[in-house]
């Protein structure tokens, strides 16, 4: 289905679509497991992420748990289409 503007002209819809929300959401969920690194597609900090929780027997994950809140509360702040550009097409990997 097509998508109007309000002179009934076809809105294009974008090639790409936005992981923004289910990202920021995981990011503040399961945060120290890097999940929503896994889902950007990043999968070396994802890693990161999961190996330093694991590592020091979940002492780290106060660390990255901290780290998952604020790139959620980042994801879920900027536009679909910020967040398209800056995480998915430009591939900031962190913050």
């Amino acid at each position: 289905m097509d998508v109007l503007d309000e002179n009934g002209n076809i809105i294009p819809k974008n090639n790409e679509d936005s992981k923004r929300v289910i990202a920021g959401i995981l990011a503040i969920v399961l945060g120290p497991f890097g999940v929503h690194k896994f889902i950007l597609g990043y999968t070396t900090q994802g890693i990161i992420l999961l190996a330093v929780t694991i590592v020091t027997c979940g002492i780290g994950a106060t660390v990255t748990s901290i780290i998952g809140l604020i790139e959620g509360v980042i994801y879920l702040t900027k536009s679909d289409e910020e967040f398209i550009q800056m995480y998915q097409t430009n591939k900031k990997e962190w913050f």
